[in-house]
């Protein structure tokens, strides 16, 4: 790597590996001892879950009638050590779909901390916060604040009480195909050492999972999710965008008495984005900063900038005196109703969830979406067991049931409001408040984006910005920690780095990486890939991310 230029250009695009689907797509029959399920859904989030209750109940329900089809496997396989291990949300959740899954049950007995009593939108300058009207989009009355794991950890529970097998530890590798047909998946092997070798005792083959319908419930920027849609040529209208979230928990010595989300200051000039900080409890906040990956200055650091942005005196008064106890991070899907891929189903198999790209950013809202999906995936499927047809034709009712649901109309009806920020914060913040008053009409047909990875950045000074930040920041080592991150030192890297990066690209790697994977040592890129917690930034923007052993990452317990 050659010394960087002041004002130096990088195109990521350049350094980044083509995608890896050759090895994600396997055309080979199954192993001897393949594990046959009926149903698999690979990801144990809300949107795997959800499906998974769906179904199980469609099946209990129609054998005990007389016209059901009679025992049904359904497995769900989840990456991390448990359930909620690897979910990161705000949250503040909109309980529409959890009352759907389970209408009679209280309220009390649902996995909800508090609904939500007072909010408030804030505009900041550097030093002050003045507070504006909330957008129609953001309002949260009849919403719930909730931890995301311990959503997913009840309905792990429910799912388990219907006889859903939960199958934690368990990535997925690969899709297993036949002709065009998905037919299951392998996991990932267990016990490898930095070279890809079986190491000692601790080594467990591949599993191969055989299915007739496989479920993609992977979440954000899902690795067999881009396999399937590019081996089968499913495009969009734009291709997907993403933002990275950074996530602090923090024990306070005052509650707070209302969610708040804030706007402008640090991000008016460098990319879209915003604050949130909501009360989890009254000695418990969630505090989270979020940036679009399509921002300018490649030196711009999201982590760095949620530590200066902790001591602005809005947030300063809500932390001082308190201590951060967990930490996270992750990517988030934001090109809406645009970059929907054409079709979610093909020939055994459905994508749901943050996989597919449900999310509405105008409303920051993505969980209730997820699990209806997942709903609507488990009734097609219930449907196409009946008449015993799994193909593409027999699974196509899922992509129309999604397309005429409150997903797609609510991600319609806001399609430009995201894409509207291209245009710099106070041009695109017109153009979205003209989106919100006509109901998504003005500005009207499809503003056109390039995936993040073709938006060049400059190299300018944003790092010197975000150093030594002030006594309530915290490094990313300690970040880390925080994450209760549990890889193994010697694991093989799961990142695929290109063969040429150079001193900009891996400059730009740095600074994007909140959990300080990477660092430039002289004139080489050093890879610290157990550091890693899976946000997928570095999927959008530079080294591939592909399954590793199950347990690696993060271990959020109260995210």
């Amino acid at each position: 790597m050659t010394e960087i230029k002041p004002g130096s250009r990088v195109h990521p695009h350049r350094h980044q590996p083509a995608p890896p689907t050759a090895q994600l797509i396997v055309r080979e029959p199954p192993g001897d001892e393949a594990v046959p399920l009926d149903v698999v859904f690979v990801g144990g989030g809300p949107a795997g879950l959800a499906g998974a209750i769906e179904l199980a109940r469609l099946v209990a329900e129609g054998n005990e009638k007389g016209d059901g089809v009679g025992e049904v496997e359904i497995g769900v396989l989840e990456k991390a050590e448990g359930l909620g291990d690897h979910n990161l949300s705000g949250a503040v959740v909109n309980p529409r779909s959890l009352r759907q899954l389970f209408p009679s049950m209280s309220w009390s007995d649902l996995p909800l901390r508090r609904p939500v009593e007072r909010e408030a939108v804030y505009f900041l300058t550097e030093r002050r916060a003045v507070r504006i009207p909330a957008p129609p989009t953001m309002r949260n009355h009849g919403n719930h604040i909730a931890s995301i794991c311990e959503i997913v950890r009840w309905l792990g529970e429910r799912a388990e009480d219907l006889g859903v097998m939960i199958l934690p530890g368990f990535p997925a590798d690969s899709l297993l195909v036949d002709g065009r047909d998905v037919i299951g998946v392998r996991t990932a092997a267990r016990g490898l050492d930095r070279d890809g070798e079986p190491s000692g005792g601790s080594y467990m083959p591949p599993v191969d999972v055989t299915a007739r319908v496989t479920v993609l419930s992977e979440g954000t920027r899902g690795a067999l999710t881009q396999a399937y849609l590019d081996w089968q040529g499913i495009g969009s209208a734009n291709p997907q965008i993403y933002s990275l979230g950074v996530k602090e928990l923090w024990e306070v010595r005052r509650p707070l008495d209302r969610i708040i989300h804030t706007m402008g200051w640090p991000l008016i000039r460098d990319g879209f984005g915003g604050t949130f900080a909501y009360p989890l409890a009254d000695d418990l906040v969630a505090l989270g900063l979020v940036v679009s990956l399509d921002y300018r200055d490649a030196r711009l650091d999201v982590h760095g900038l949620l530590q200066r942005l902790k001591h602005h005196p809005l947030f300063r008064a809500i932390l001082e005196g308190g201590e951060m106890v967990e930490w996270g991070a992750k990517t988030i899907p934001e090109g809406g109703y645009h970059s929907l891929p054409e079709r979610r189903h093909g020939s055994g198999i459905c994508i749901v969830g943050d996989a597919a790209g449900y999310v509405d950013v105008a409303s920051l809202k993505g969980i209730h979406y997820a699990m209806h999906s997942g709903i609507l995936a488990a009734r097609t499927i219930y449907r196409a067991l009946q008449e015993d047809d799994v193909s593409e034709a027999g699974l196509a009712g899922y992509t129309g049931a999604v397309d005429r649901s409150f997903i797609v109309k609510d991600l319609r009806r806001n399609r430009n409001m995201r894409l509207a920020f291209k245009s710099g914060f106070f041009l695109g913040g017109a153009k979205a408040g003209l989106a919100t008053v006509t109901g998504g009409r003005v500005p009207g047909g499809r503003i056109a984006t390039e995936t993040d990875a073709e938006e060049a950045k400059e190299l300018g000074e944003r790092a010197a910005a975000v150093a030594g930040a002030g006594p309530l920041a915290v490094s990313k080592v300690d970040a880390v920690f925080k994450s209760g991150n549990q890889t193994r030192d010697d694991i093989p890297s799961h990142l695929t780095v290109g063969e040429d990066v150079s001193a900009e690209a891996a400059e730009m790697y740095v600074h994007m990486c909140p959990a300080g994977v990477y660092e430039r040592d002289g004139g080489r890129l050093r890879v610290n890939a157990p550091n890693c917690v899976d946000c997928k930034a570095t999927d959008v923007l530079g080294p591939r991310w592909a399954p590793r052993e199950g347990g690696s990452g993060p271990r959020y317990r109260r995210m």
